[in-house]
């Protein structure tokens, strides 16, 4: 018993070891980005920064990350889109390390740093605040979350084409201390700019790229180590920069402990690095001082190696942090002895306007007085030799000027070759869609290095599923290509991509599926393929708030605007909407009675009209005339062109050459018709086209075929032709205009458009058809008044082993030129009807005074 007792007791004493181990081993930790790259600037484009975020955006997605993205965005999508990441990171929770990028024009104002968005237009300094997004109002928002980690790089200190009236702006981004928990970094030293890159991607963004995905190093030594990179590929011309305040130990990719050993051992780089620079050789102090990026570390390598050629090198990037570090502290104390003290040390600095706008803003004048209590800053006062670089109005280390010595390379164990993959990157493909971020071509990661295994996966993600495979993404084809180590090739649909590294296998099932299948079931997988689109599923997601705007912009058509032109098996062209003007009418042109389409990749005429006279065959119109063979009843649904009007006459040869233009998709059957079908027109003797000599034109939504017409609809008199959409033109064809009643055949079972007797009938004469009639609305086919009397006498039903009537006669143009019908008002009726003012008449004796009211009577 006693033993038992001591058993409970030792349970009790394990259970809030248990709560308190739990947590943290269920708890995985979250990983969210944001990436944004702006190259289609209004005042010129930039030619990397899209593909480096793209490039940054894979290998975040690489390391666990969940990553939205977009390119070039304007001010509010920006604005946006940096709030949706907020209200991302805030759910996420406190395990959560949040990574933002952004990459494009940057620039400086009174000691804040604003990223500037496509559209912003900076005619001078006031306009920075009110065109550019300020970084700082979202820096300090995330970094009041207080998440495990934040991260922040603004790759976009470039020479800019802004504010070249007024005062001028400090070039480069300003350097700013970090908030607790994070971590922030420029392409470039404070107060200094990068050269524009040559190749698809930016040094910065492509020798980050490449640490993120070293195993095993730690946050700060992945910058370290991109800053050793940029000035080595540089040769000197760019120096990076960070700023940290991360406590936590972070990494982005573990080494396995089965890894090949690095050139140089662990044990010994911390040995090397740890020693003074003073007691290194001149190369490899240069890099030490380099890679710890310090003030100390530059001024004590100048002190050790004063005449090296790196030494003047070494004193311009000196120059620019004491300057840099001098406007810092005197942005913080932001008083008019501050500013003061500021000019007596930099009167040319590249601060020197900003320091005129604060003392403007605090109502002090430019010039200090005789006595004033300077502030003390933490560096002496900058020596002559520097003062030639501060006055540079924009600093950049390749200056011609300045004729610096480039750089030694660095030593390997400071920093070790690329790997062969990362040397030369191939350009990534343009992308598809608004806003989406192009996508490089995925280099995989090394066996022994995988993302960390308490990182919790990302969802949709392929990159992440093919961590150590190649991807190469089509948007052509949408598929998506995934070799392994071994050299497998395999190509998969978005969907199979996406899924878990264990799901491809079993990808060619899938795709042998659809091919045992029947071709019936072809149509109806389709559209099932086309619903993901390949830019949107395997990029990083759009933010919520510019997804939204791209979907919106997509399907936004401007009226009037061009539609892209598809092939005539699928034609892609929208069903037209009602209130279009009438041809004729709004600068709409009118029908072209000779306009006939000949390939089959041109939009075919809608319809045509057909007027008495002699007609005059057409070469190409149709086919060579073979006899008509009969089908089944079921083939009178094909729709045949509705302007083709039952002609009676002889038959007589018909040109060969018909193409058959493509037909809107919208153009089905209808089970009812809800048009009238097209009159019986007289005409002079012509041609009849046979079986084989069908001539399918495009014909209007509202167009039903005239062989699912029942006895009781009204036929409708004949109107000249719609003008066809041409390329370029807006793709909504016209309303008809308003038809005059005819009449209607009296043999209910023949089609009246698509039947040609092949004999006159010796009956009766046909009669003109009434002139049209304008109307303000045109009447449904049940408002139609029925006819007093046909026009002409019912063709004589086909015989009865012949089922499948005849193609119509093809377009014959008309020999005299076709009167435009009067224009029709717009069938829209008016909104309002004027209304006639009446005054009463006044009395009035006098009859001039009578006269002068007569005017009230309009």
């Amino acid at each position: 018993m006693p033993r038992i007792r001591k058993l409970i007791a030792m349970a009790f004493a394990l259970i809030p070891l248990v709560f308190v181990f739990a947590p943290s081993a269920a708890r995985a930790e979250k990983r969210v980005a944001l990436v944004v790259g702006n190259a289609g600037y209004q005042v010129g484009a930039l030619a990397t920064p899209a593909n480096d975020a793209g490039l940054i955006a894979q290998t975040l997605q690489a390391a666990g990350f969940d990553v939205v993205g977009a390119r070039d965005l304007d001010q509010d999508s920006l604005r946006r889109a940096l709030r949706d990441f907020l209200e991302k990171a805030t759910a996420a929770g406190p395990d959560t390390v949040a990574f933002v990028y952004v990459s494009g024009y940057g620039v400086q104002l009174e000691g804040e740093n604003y990223f500037v968005p496509v559209d912003a237009k900076i005619a001078r300094d006031s306009d920075v605040a009110a065109e550019a997004i300020r970084m700082s109002d979202y820096i300090r928002p995330l970094a009041a979350l207080k998440l495990k980690a934040s991260i922040v790089v603004l790759d976009a200190a470039r020479a800019n084409p802004f504010a070249k009236s007024g005062p001028p702006l400090a070039g480069g981004l300003a350097l700013v201390e970090p908030e607790p928990g994070v971590l922030i970094a420029f392409n470039a030293a404070p107060g200094t700019v990068a050269p524009e890159g040559q190749g698809p991607y930016g040094a910065y963004a492509q020798a980050l790229a490449e640490m993120l995905r070293e195993g095993g190093l730690p946050l700060a030594g992945v910058f370290d180590r991109a800053r050793l990179r940029v000035n080595d590929v540089t040769r000197g011309a760019e120096v990076p920069w960070h700023a940290s305040k991360v406590e936590t130990s972070l990494v982005f990719f573990e080494r396995a402990s089965d890894a090949p050993p690095p050139a140089v051992s662990n044990e010994q780089t911390a040995a090397i690095r740890a020693r003074p620079i003073r007691d290194l050789a001149a190369q490899e102090a240069y890099a030490a001082a380099l890679e710890r990026d310090t003030l100390d570390g530059y001024s004590e390598f100048l002190t050790a190696y004063p005449d090296d050629p790196m030494a003047a090198r070494v004193r311009a990037i000196v120059a620019a942090r004491r300057e840099a570090i001098t406007w810092r502290r005197t942005r913080v104390v932001d008083t008019p002895a501050a500013y003061w003290s500021y000019l007596r040390r930099y009167p040319q600095g590249p601060h020197a306007a900003d320091a005129h706008r604060r003392l403007a803003f605090l109502a002090a004048a430019f010039e200090p007085p005789p006595s004033f209590a300077a502030i003390a800053y933490d560096l002496p006062p900058p020596p002559p030799e520097e003062i030639v670089y501060i006055r540079r109005p924009v600093l950049v280390f390749d200056d011609p000027v300045f004729a610096f010595a480039p750089p030694p390379p660095p030593p390997v164990i400071f920093l070790a070759p690329p790997p062969p993959e990362f040397v030369v990157l191939a350009p990534p493909p343009p992308p598809v869609e608004l806003f989406v971020l192009p996508m490089p071509i995925y280099r995989p990661v090394p066996v022994w290095v995988s993302p960390p295994a308490y990182v919790a996966p990302p969802p949709n993600n392929v990159i992440y599923n093919n961590v150590h495979n190649t991807v190469v993404v089509n948007n052509v084809t949408n598929t998506v290509t995934i070799t392994n180590p071994s050299g497998q090739t395999q190509t998969v649909p978005p969907a199979v991509a996406m899924a878990p590294a264990a799901q491809p296998a079993a990808a060619s099932a899938q795709q042998a599926a659809p091919a045992a299948a029947p071709a019936a079931a072809a149509p109806q997988a389709a559209p099932a393929a086309a619903a993901p689109a390949a830019a949107a599923s395997l990029a990083p997601s759009l933010p919520p708030s510019v997804a939204q705007k791209a979907a919106t912009l997509a399907t936004q058509a401007p009226q009037g605007g061009a539609q892209p032109s598809a092939p005539a098996s699928a034609t892609t062209q929208p069903p037209p909407q009602p209130g279009q003007p009438l041809p004729g009418m709004k600068g709409q042109p009118l029908p072209s009675p000779t306009s006939t389409s000949t390939t089959p990749t041109a939009p075919a005429t809608p319809s045509a009209a057909i007027t008495p006279g002699t007609s005059t065959p057409t070469p190409g119109s149709a086919k060579p005339a073979t006899a008509p063979s009969p089908g089944p009843a079921a083939k009178a649904a094909t729709p045949s062109s509705p302007s083709a009007a039952i002609t009676p006459a002889t038959p007589s040869p018909a040109p060969a050459g018909s193409a058959k233009p493509a037909t809107l998709p919208s153009q089905t059957p209808a089970a009812t018709p809800t048009t009238p079908s097209l009159a019986i027109a007289p005409a002079t003797p012509t041609s009849t086209p046979q079986s084989g000599a069908r001539v399918k034109r495009k014909t209007s939504p509202s167009q039903t075929p005239a062989a699912k017409l029942s006895p009781s609809t009204p036929s409708a008199a004949i109107t000249p032709a719609a003008p066809s959409p041409a390329p370029g033109a807006s793709a909504k064809p016209a309303t008809p205009p308003p038809q005059t009643p005819a009449a209607k055949p009296s043999t209910p079972t023949t089609p009246s458009a698509a039947i040609a007797p092949s004999t006159q009938s010796p009956a009766r004469k046909p009669a003109t058809p009434p002139p049209q009639v304008p109307a303000a609305k045109p009447p449904t086919p049940a408002a139609l008044p029925a006819p007093t009397k046909p026009v002409i006498a019912s063709p004589s039903p086909p015989p009865a082993g012949v089922a499948k009537p005849a193609t119509p006669s093809p377009h014959i143009p008309a020999a005299t030129p076709v009167t435009p019908p009067p224009r029709s008002p717009s069938p829209r009726p008016p909104l309002r009807a004027p209304r006639r003012l009446r005054r009463p008449r006044p009395l009035h004796r006098n009859p001039r005074a009578a006269r002068r009211a007569r005017p009230w009577r309009s």
